[in-house]
């Protein structure tokens, strides 16, 4: 089976899929001059749901409260989402993503953290990082790390994914779960290969549409241009804030 072929039926599991939860994508762009970050939330509950997505300067994308007289516990759900600098662009579903800038291996700077503590679901912690080897080169490396509870103990399985991101309008995806249910279950295998095609609204739209309409919350896409460093944030949200 050919990339396109594998990425497109890929994509088509992510679109019958009804609760993937949070996801991650990295890849690069159709021209080759552009690493790509996606990342998205999903909800079931109000609690979860009740969430946009914001901006600050210098490419960091968090989670704001959409009516901030709804929210039960935010513990889990507002968090910031993606960070960088000039070398390091981290993207993550909780509050590891400014640990993950921290220098050394993602598995390593990341030793502390494990799974979330939302029994009965122990929601898997993933991040990943982009790391650019020296300054001006562009070169650089990929880590996907995934936290997860081991099936049969309490033990935190500590899965780390270097892919090569070399495939133009392609990148490679984790998600936290691998559909609905009660507990809900954790993501299973390795990062899986989607399709990124076009420019960043396109891919942003490509992405949202894939999502159950019923439960996706907010999605981002960043571009970052390998020869200046510089990202720029395309956003959708579904809920506004009040």
């Amino acid at each position: 089976m050919d990339l396109r072929n594998l990425a497109g039926k890929n994509f088509l599991a992510l679109k019958e899929n009804p609760y993937p939860g949070r996801g991650i994508i990295v890849g690069l762009s159709d021209d080759g001059e552009k690493l790509i970050q996606v990342y998205w939330i999903m909800g079931r509950s109000e609690n979860s749901r009740n969430r946009v997505f914001l901006v600050n300067p210098g490419g960091v994308l968090y989670t704001a409260p959409a009516d901030p007289n709804k929210v039960k516990d935010p513990s889990l759900i507002i968090y910031t989402a993606m960070v960088e600098d000039h070398f390091d662009f981290v993207v993550s579903n909780g509050h590891q993503t400014e640990d993950g800038m921290e220098e050394g291996d993602l598995d390593k700077v990341l030793e502390d953290w494990v799974y979330e503590p939302d029994y009965p679901n122990f929601t898997p912690r993933i991040t990943s990082r982009f790391s650019f080897i020296t300054s001006p080169s562009k070169d650089f490396t990929t880590e996907i790390l995934i936290l997860k509870k081991a099936a049969l103990s309490d033990e935190c399985e500590r899965l780390l994914h270097t892919p090569k991101v070399d495939y133009r309008g392609f990148g490679y995806c984790v998600t936290t779960y691998s559909g609905d249910g009660n507990p809900l279950p954790s993501f299973e295998g390795e990062p899986y290969l989607l399709p990124l095609k076009g420019g960043i609204k396109d891919i942003a739209q490509t992405i949202w549409g894939a999502l159950n309409e019923e439960n996706r919350v907010s999605l981002a896409v960043k571009f970052i241009n390998m020869a200046t460093r510089k990202s720029i944030i395309e956003v959708i949200n579904k809920y506004h804030v009040v």
